[in-house]
């Protein structure tokens, strides 16, 4: 966990921090997470049935557009568009926009790489090259729910999350959610960021 700058465990059971740490450390591994997160807390109260965890993140990518991933230019044929992808990875999500867009019968793939698409009357190049194909930001997001899920205790169904840029906070319990509960969160948020917690640097 080297990547991380911090890395905060507490518990009101000492015994659990350990343990604790340990499942947290393996989600962040398997869900791929650990270059994402600069620092992160996690803060279980079992007498409340509470569990907290907040984060700050590196520098979300940017949105990924056609044309970062494709030469796009206008096709043989009239009101066509031809797309050269560099990479086949990204082609089942092109797919699936082209033909929610134009429809299925305008798109036709003549290469695994190649795409060329009826556009009608119009050759719409620069509306096909600002298609966002992958968003980071909603992608981390949707990560970062399943990873604070996965590590937070059995049974504690009723959720908060959020993502505001660069800063993570989660809040689970088997209780109805309490606004002060969000609020503590925040201020969990801040101490980390604010170095006003100590914990060992991983």
């Amino acid at each position: 966990m080297a990547t991380i700058e911090k890395f905060v465990v507490e518990t009101t059971v000492e015994a659990e921090i350990g343990p604790y740490r340990k499942i947290v450390e393996d989600v962040l591994t398997d869900l791929g997470m650990v270059g994402r997160i600069s620092r992160i807390r996690v803060v279980i109260r079992p007498e409340e049935t509470l569990f907290f965890m907040v984060a700050t993140l590196r520098t979300v990518l940017p949105l990924v557009r056609v044309s970062d991933i494709a030469e796009v230019s206008a096709g043989k044929a009239e009101g066509t568009v031809l797309i050269e992808l560099n990479e086949e990875k990204p082609l089942p999500t092109l797919l699936g926009l082209l033909w929610d867009k134009y429809g299925r019968n305008s798109v036709d793939q003549p290469e695994r790489r190649t795409l060329i698409v009826n556009t009608g009357d119009s050759v719409e190049i620069d509306t096909i090259k600002e298609m966002v194909v992958d968003d980071p930001h909603k992608t981390l997001k949707a990560n970062l729910a399943d990873m604070a899920i996965r590590a937070s205790p059995e049974g504690f169904r009723v959720r908060y999350h959020s993502l505001n840029e660069t800063d993570f906070i989660f809040v689970a319990t088997e209780d109805q959610m309490k606004p002060e509960w969000i609020e503590e969160a925040n201020l969990l948020l801040e101490e980390l960021k604010r170095d006003d917690v100590d914990g060992s640097s991983s």
